[in-house]
């Protein structure tokens, strides 16, 4: 059943000073809290500031103004200080996330240089005819939107859109929908990515339930996504944009170039489609493997073996080391080029990592000044189910600033003290998080960086852009969070 917001037990720290010299006790401790995430939108929106450097910002604010203390020791009383919280807070969260986000990084620029997509999404398109294309095209987004990142997933696969759209004469929006939807619901809903991941660590979720309850809340979702956009798509005719068809090849040219004067050589012949599927698949299945182990198998020595080689550090290194072995070594690429791939894949990662890592300050910062307790307190006072909660503060925290991944970072931080002392399962949990990236993915629009990247991209007017994308990502995120709160009246 729905789960209402229940407040933690742990007492609250000794409070002087700060905001709550003015206003006591809960009241203040509230304050706080409205005050904290309207600076820090301001911060975001109007100011333009970093959102790492806003979240950090307003987490050293928020914890001053709580009463935290700017030394360790406060007289006679220890207490946690800002800059320990900061510490804390920032370690305790980059040491799950950092290694989940950077080996599947450089496995998503394996697959992507290697040409695995264009392969995969050939294969889709031959097997299901000109008729079913866009179901093709909404599949491969799918599948390779996996292990890459939204944004570079739409690089890769926007030419293939063109070609589509232009061998049919038919809408670009028809096409371009679905594959959007794809790569949207796994960016938001499935490790990998840096979101989820990221709630996950900070909830203390095991991937696998994340993987599985992902899977079963985005997959209707993001059915219910291709059906707006077969129905969109057939009123609103865009027509091929030649001259971002035209960029996109001088860009991959470009790239192209770029990598062979770093040592990376091109690739010579198509990679096989189940190269590509074993990249994919090897490191959900084993974490998928090692969580039901867990529940299944009494405590034993094979038990053991199943669960290592299923932790997500493990399973993703074994990934990559097979994409480096089928992808590359075994059609002549060198080790050189394998090594020069993987590193320039990082090079955009440093500030998604510092922006969760920020997150997880702000979360400790709330846990650890007695404001989280407030918050608690006040939500289980309102009588809203958590994971309704939850779908609705991510929600409006997206919509208002534009980020999916602040949004999922942030609301994790508010939700984890009214989730705590439950005794959930990991499972419930795990549908928590779900309900978070449903929220965090609502009305992308002219605040959301993916809202433009679609529009350039595929030559949609911001109006047609706000018609089908907009919704498209609101009907996603509704059913996503549908799905989510049905399954967890019964798990």
């Amino acid at each position: 059943m729905f789960l209402a917001a229940a407040a933690p037990t742990p007492p609250s720290p000794p409070h002087t000073g700060g905001l709550l010299a003015l206003i006591p006790g809960t009241a203040g401790l509230l304050t706080v809290a409205s005050l904290g995430v309207a600076l820090l939108l301001v911060l975001i929106i109007k100011v333009r500031l970093q959102p790492f450097v806003a979240l950090l910002g307003v987490s050293i604010a928020v914890g001053l103004a709580a009463g935290l203390s700017v030394t360790e020791l406060f007289g006679t009383v220890q207490k946690s200080d800002v800059v320990s919280m900061i510490e804390s807070g920032m370690g305790g969260i980059l040491g799950h996330v950092a290694i989940i986000i950077g080996l599947g990084t450089m496995l998503g620029a394996i697959l992507e240089v290697s040409g695995g997509a264009e392969v995969l999404s050939a294969r889709l398109l031959a097997h299901f005819g000109e008729r079913r294309a866009p179901l093709a095209m909404g599949l491969t987004g799918l599948l390779f939107g996996i292990p890459v990142f939204f944004d570079v997933g739409i690089f890769v696969l926007a030419p293939i859109v063109y070609a589509a759209a232009k061998r049919s004469g038919r809408s670009m929006v028809l096409y371009a929908m679905p594959l959007l939807a794809g790569l949207s619901m796994t960016h938001a809903f499935l490790p990998p990515h840096p979101g989820p991941v990221a709630a996950a660590g900070l909830f203390k979720v095991d991937l696998g339930w994340l993987i599985l309850m992902g899977a079963v809340c985005g997959v209707p979702a993001v059915l219910a996504a291709w059906g707006y956009a077969a129905w969109i798509g057939n009123r609103l005719f865009v027509p091929v944009p030649h001259d971002m068809a035209e960029a996109a090849a001088e860009a991959r040219a470009a790239v192209v170039a770029e990598q062979t004067a770093a040592g990376i050589r091109p690739r010579e012949k198509p990679v096989s489609l189940a190269a590509v599927l074993a990249v994919i698949g090897t490191p959900l299945v084993l974490i998928l493997l090692a969580t039901f182990s867990s529940i299944v198998l009494a405590p034993s020595e094979g038990r053991s073996v199943i669960e290592f080689f299923g932790h997500p550090f493990v399973a993703l290194t074994l990934a990559l080391v097979l994409a480096y072995y089928l992808l590359g070594i075994r059609r002549g690429w060198s080790r050189t080029s394998l090594e020069a791939i993987s590193t320039a894949s990082l090079k955009p990662v440093g500030n998604i990592l510092l922006v969760v890592g920020a997150g997880g300050v702000f979360g400790a910062v709330l846990k650890g000044s007695g404001v989280a307790t407030a918050l608690s307190d006040t939500f289980h006072g309102v009588g809203l189910p958590v994971i309704v909660l939850a779908y609705l503060l991510s929600l409006v925290l997206r919509v208002a600033q534009g980020s999916a991944t602040v949004a999922i970072v942030t609301t994790a931080g508010i939700v984890l003290p009214l989730v705590a002392g439950q005794g959930l399962s990991q499972a419930h949990l795990a549908l928590v998080i779900t309900a978070i990236s449903a929220g965090s993915i609502f009305a992308s629009h002219v605040n959301d960086g993916g809202f433009w990247m679609v529009s350039k991209y595929f030559g949609i007017s911001e109006r047609d852009t706000l018609k089908s994308w907009t919704v498209l990502e609101s009907v996603l995120s509704v059913a996503g969070f549908v799905v989510a709160a049905a399954v967890s009246l019964v798990v």
